[in-house]
């Protein structure tokens, strides 16, 4: 894997987490908007409105530079509108990471051709 796509991939984690996280405060003040006169959906739909977006933009460029499948990719996007989806995906891409540091690791000792 090279740099590129590594930084692709990292940058797309790093936002998972977080995506998923102000989906469900998000869907956490819409509740309370409804239930109490607490209304922080205004401000909590612009933040996750952003990390959506960005979330949005780093997948389709670790599509494209790590050469998903369609359903690889359809799967990650798939994550991307469910509420914990995010920490899934977040999981599977340090995985992912993981294996190929350790693949690498094993090509450079001369262990595996």
């Amino acid at each position: 894997m090279d740099i590129k796509t590594a930084s692709a991939l990292r940058r797309l984690r790093l936002v998972s987490a977080p995506e998923a996280v102000s989906f469900l405060l998000l869907l956490v003040c819409s509740i309370l908007k409804r239930t109490t006169d607490f209304n922080a959906v205004p401000a909590m739909g612009m933040i996750h409105g952003v990390l959506f977006v960005l979330y949005v933009i780093f997948w389709a460029l670790a599509w494209y530079k790590a050469k998903w499948t369609l359903g690889r990719a359809a799967l990650y996007g798939v994550l991307s509108v469910l509420p914990t989806g995010g920490f899934f995906a977040e999981r599977m891409l340090r995985r992912e990471a993981e294996s190929e540091i350790i693949a690498a690791r094993a090509r450079q000792e001369g262990v595996v051709a």
